[in-house]
């Protein structure tokens, strides 16, 4: 049997957070994910979406006021990358959250996609 996102999504988190003293099974799915509940941080949302998007192909956009919604619990999170893959699969776009040429992508750099960073160099990577 399958394992549910939701199992899939306790094991990621304290794999990729390293977080030592915490099971798995320990993580309620309903519990708030920052401050209150595991007291997750900024920087840990960070690492959770890269690791998000390498596990189950699902992107989150910097600006999208909604990421704090998806991040509240397990159970929201499993609801976003459940919808995102469906609406991936229903449109034919390939990875969910993809991004599409003219998107803005931020790179480590601080440059969006298509745009110069501080000093000059114009971001023209394919992504």
């Amino acid at each position: 049997m399958q394992e549910s996102i939701e199992d899939q999504l306790k094991k990621l988190i304290v794999e990729t957070l390293l977080l030592e003293d915490v099971k798995p099974e320990e993580i309620d799915t309903d519990a708030p994910l920052f401050v209150e509940g595991l007291g997750l941080d900024s920087i840990d949302a960070l690492e959770l979406a890269l690791a998000i998007n390498k596990e189950f192909g699902v992107r989150t956009k910097e600006d999208d006021e909604r990421n704090r919604e998806h991040f509240f619990s397990i159970h929201t999170l499993a609801q976003f990358i459940r919808a995102e893959q469906a609406h991936a699969k229903e449109s034919g776009d390939g990875e969910p959250g993809a991004q599409k040429p003219g998107d803005n992508e931020t790179h480590a750099s601080g440059a969006k996609t298509g745009e110069a960073d501080d000093e000059g160099r114009a971001d023209t990577r394919d992504e």
